[in-house]
């Protein structure tokens, strides 16, 4: 399974949701190129609330429950999970995994993603981190 990128840039409108965000600068995950066998694609999103004693945690964690809930419909979804640090209060994990590179970068200038961007830009501590993964099959380590 592979994931491949071209100039490690992200179309315009991914990219301004990012942006948004406050998770990137000029970094945008593209998807494969022509060719490329892609089985899956996963993407995750971390957060860090403001503070775990103020309530944005509680709150930030009301958003993204949201969000995963109502993203899980989406045409291309595969899964998607919420997963809350057990080690530092406030830091949550959203693992998205989509059928192609195409539905991820749809899912991404969805409602949904642009509601929760919205809703926890006062509730974080710093900008999201982003990030585009690739399997790794035992055929990538030959």
């Amino acid at each position: 399974m592979r994931v491949s990128t071209t100039g490690g840039r992200l179309p315009a409108r991914c990219h301004h949701l990012a942006t948004t965000l406050g998770a990137v600068d000029d970094a945008d995950p593209t998807g494969s190129e022509p060719g490329d066998p892609v089985e899956l694609t996963v993407v995750t999103l971390g957060f860090d609330a403001r503070s775990a004693d103020d309530g944005s945690a509680e709150r930030l964690l009301g958003v993204l429950a949201k969000y995963v809930v109502l993203s899980r419909w989406h045409q291309g979804c595969r899964n998607i999970d919420l997963c809350a640090s057990r080690t530092d209060p406030g830091r949550f994990l959203v693992i998205e995994k989509w059928e192609t590179p195409a539905a991820q970068r749809a899912h991404f200038d969805s409602p949904e993603m642009v509601e929760m961007a919205t809703a926890c830009r006062d509730l974080v501590a710093r900008r999201p981190i982003i990030d585009l993964l690739g399997g790794i099959s035992a055929h990538d380590l030959a």
